[in-house]
């Protein structure tokens, strides 16, 4: 590793911070001071860790206008405290009106899941996925290999947003009227827009549940 070259590229971030902050305070002098005295987003979004998916850019959102959490292949475990700390803070704290799960077209971890890939820790992850393929299968393998891959994204988006659907935090918001509408996304990265796939509100979530659609 070259050191001298790895210190100049951080070095680099701390310029563009420089410059970033102050355009901001150029453009609008009472930004960071709005900022700094509240956190008031409605939305919840929950997304890949992909470098080329980043949330607020790709919805047109300022820093403050979206809470955001991400991870490998944009999964919602039913016993992940990480992800579910996110969402009851979200929802109980914030009082988001609406959750996004946005996955993406080309994702790597999907890819990974679908074609058995061994990578190492990410594996155990990985099996979320796994019962995603597994579950649709039949429907996945009929289609060509860019389609199939390209539906199972999809298809994980959808089943990630149903988890949530599923764990105590929204139902109990569904019950007290005051719960976010579940929504669940795909983004192109060959043309940087994005696709509603399905949205869950109390009323169709049961009716999923009960003609096991997802």
């Amino acid at each position: 590793m070259n050191w001298s070259s790895t210190v100049s590229d951080i070095a680099l971030l701390l310029e563009n911070n420089t410059a970033w902050s102050k355009a901001r305070t150029a453009a609008d002098p009472d930004f960071f001071t709005r900022l700094s005295t509240q956190q008031a987003p409605d939305y919840l979004w929950i997304g890949c860790s992909d470098s080329r998916v980043p949330a607020n850019q790709i919805i047109g959102l300022d820093p403050g206008e979206v809470f955001v959490h991400r991870n490998i292949a944009n999964v919602v475990p039913h016993a992940d405290h990480n992800s579910h700390s996110v969402i009851q803070y979200a929802v109980e704290v914030l009082k988001v009106s609406d959750i996004i799960v946005c996955g993406h077209y080309g994702c790597g971890g999907v890819a990974a899941a679908k074609n058995g890939t061994r990578i190492g820790l990410i594996d155990n992850w990985l099996r979320y996925i796994q019962d995603v393929y597994a579950r649709h299968r039949a429907e996945v393998d009929a289609l060509p290999e860019e389609q199939a891959l390209r539906r199972l994204c999809e298809l994980n988006a959808i089943t990630q947003a149903e988890h949530l659907t599923h764990t105590p935090i929204i139902r109990d918001a569904w019950e007290r009227h005051d719960g976010p509408t579940v929504h669940a996304w795909i983004y192109g990265l060959d043309d940087g827009r994005i696709h509603p796939l399905h949205s869950f509100t109390p009323d169709t979530a049961a009716t999923h549940a009960r003609a096991g659609v997802v």
